[in-house]
């Protein structure tokens, strides 16, 4: 009998621990899945900005400072983004500084009524928009998914296992820095 009791104790135990296991495997793929999210969307960015930068110039031919910003933003997010040394938080910086120079276009575009009028312009003003609202989405699912197994890993008794098979928290999307809170003024 007392035979029997250490088995089923035993079977308990390591159903506990396979069904932990498999809960923070799953946690950590919905996650990788959620960042690869935001890779698409930023991808998608990263192709339409070039033709948006374009149309700008056409209309807005002294505010090359801001185009230039622009793409210089662009291209860091591009080259930190397809880098194997680079750090989560290090991709966060470079996405969240994109995101800061691209409101200086749509503001830029207050200023110049035909530049608004502009079809190829509005279209990718759309288009871009669209993508930077996928964008955030895709980061409040990645954050959503962070917080989960963040949350799972600190958990007692879930921390012993998440400890042992190493699995370690993940970084939160966030905006790093005050400045790119506030909104874009554009002043001539």
């Amino acid at each position: 009998m007392m035979l029997i009791i250490l088995i089923a104790i035993v079977a308990i135990l390591a159903l506990w621990l396979i069904g932990t296991y498999n809960g923070l495997v799953t946690l950590r793929t919905r996650s990788e899945e959620a960042w690869s999210d935001i890779d698409v969307q930023s991808k998608r960015r990263y192709d339409l900005i070039p033709n948006l930068v374009e149309t700008v110039k056409g209309y807005a031919a002294h505010e090359s400072g801001t185009l230039e910003k622009v793409i210089a933003a662009r291209n860091a997010a591009m080259q930190t983004h397809d880098s194997s040394s680079a750090s989560m938080q290090d991709k966060l910086q470079a996405e969240n500084a994109l995101s800061g120079t691209l409101k200086t276009i749509f503001a830029l575009s207050e200023s110049y009524p035909d530049l608004k009028a502009n079809q190829n312009f509005m279209k990718l003003q759309d288009e871009l928009a669209d993508t930077e609202n996928k964008i955030q989405a895709s980061r409040r699912f990645y954050n959503g998914n962070v917080r989960d197994l963040n949350t799972k890993i600190q958990h007692f008794p879930t921390n012993l296992i998440a400890n042992t098979f190493g699995f370690t928290k993940r970084e939160f999307f966030e905006v790093a820095d005050a400045a790119q809170r506030e909104n874009v003024s554009v002043k001539f």
